[in-house]
């Protein structure tokens, strides 16, 4: 999820195994063609924040099962108006460890709901804070502390 929030690509492409088969919806495919889709999409948007719940995890031997709880934010623009999307639901998954570590062998996203609200954040100029940033922007990826 930070790979998808931060736009990191390689980064987001690593937690797939190359055979990978992935299905969020709009886009069902090979693992290069998902991590573009979905880079695509969430660039083109202001922001967004995946959020990861529970998890129930079934391990045999060098595969398991999942089942993962989510709940995404995204900022988008509407008409000229910025707006929050509101998306839950749960990544279906299929792993296996091939010995270079658990990756993803098939994803499917299942939506359990979703909502768009107006953009209510004015907060956020009345003080000092610091702001998410994405394409390595980020403050957790540069660490600029003050001297």
């Amino acid at each position: 999820m930070r790979a998808q929030d931060r736009l990191l690509p390689e980064l987001h492409r690593s937690v797939f195994h190359d055979d990978a088969y992935v299905d969020c919806g709009p886009f069902a495919g090979d693992p290069d063609g998902f991590v573009n889709f979905a880079q695509t999409l969430l660039g083109d948007m202001i922001a967004s924040q995946h959020g990861i719940m529970q998890a129930h995890i079934s391990v045999t031997g060098k595969r398991a099962s999942g089942e993962v709880y989510f709940i995404a934010q995204h900022r988008i623009v509407e008409d000229e108006v910025e707006k929050d999307l509101f998306v839950a639901g749960r990544y279906i998954d299929e792993y296996e460890d091939r010995g270079a570590g658990w990756k993803i062998l098939k994803r499917r996203e299942v939506i359990d709901w979703a909502r768009t609200d107006p953009a209510t954040d004015s907060f956020l100029g009345q003080m000092t804070l610091t702001l998410g940033g994405r394409h390595g922007a980020d403050f957790s990826e540069q660490r600029n502390w003050p001297v």
